[in-house]
């Protein structure tokens, strides 16, 4: 079944059936690992981990989570918050979490602004955008996620000096994401020379979106925006 969900920033919800074990760990493991916007918004963020974390990341649309627990994994005094509808994906990343023992993930399986809503002000250390849908026809680009309400978002919950990361291998979504990124108050770009925005962040492990990219002839960009 290939749910599609109209008005939303996401595409699909459902893929191909789940098999056991994963069906499994989105019944049993999830709920552990996920985010309830039900309770109230915490002062203080580290308190959603099990112990103290040095700095706190949010990934939105994180796919297969390929890149969410590569950072986890090298980084085991941070916290990351992952945000992914797509529920094949999640079931991916729950299987990838669990074979690591990572304690240092929460999850959020529905549209990212509700849990940017959510979120207190000035409580993250870094974002990333990673090969978002692109939403190519023009009737469409109001699916986009990168606009003027969801920087706004961005901007509320990002402690100033700190970095919102995008990354697509579509020409037009990223000339779309500078147009509105350098229009806005809140947000600079710190590419010095050409060659910044065509290399990735130190770490950076690859996905199988980029991996897509490179067959089909096409290569990533990475942009930096830094928090005013």
């Amino acid at each position: 079944m290939n749910d599609t969900y109209e008005g939303a920033f996401f595409g699909r919800r459902k893929g191909k059936a789940l098999r056991s074990g994963q069906a499994g760990r989105m019944a049993d493991l999830l709920p552990k690992l996920a985010i309830d916007l039900n309770e109230p918004t915490p002062q203080r963020l580290d308190t959603l981990f099990p112990r103290s974390v040095k700095e706190i990341t949010l990934e939105i649309g994180f796919g297969g989570g390929e890149h969410l627990i590569h950072r986890a994994t090298e980084t085991p005094d941070a916290g990351f918050i992952g945000v992914e509808p797509f529920i094949n994906g999640m079931a991916k990343a729950l299987s990838a979490i669990e074979t690591g023992g990572l304690d240092n993930i929460r999850l959020y399986n529905d549209d990212a602004i509700n849990l940017l809503d959510w979120l207190p002000d000035a409580s993250l250390d870094r974002v990333y955008l990673l090969y978002p849908d692109p939403w190519p026809k023009r009737r469409h680009w109001k699916r986009r996620f990168v606009g003027p309400e969801n920087l706004d978002r961005i901007a509320r919950v990002l402690k100033p000096g700190c970095e919102f990361r995008f990354a697509s291998d579509i020409d037009t979504y990223v000339d779309w994401t500078l147009r509105h990124l350098r229009a806005h108050d809140c947000f600079e770009w710190t590419a010095e020379r050409a060659a910044d925005w065509l290399e990735p962040w130190q770490g950076w492990p690859s996905t199988r979106y980029e991996a897509k990219a490179y067959r089909e002839g096409r290569r990533g960009y990475y942009l930096t925006f830094r928090r005013r």
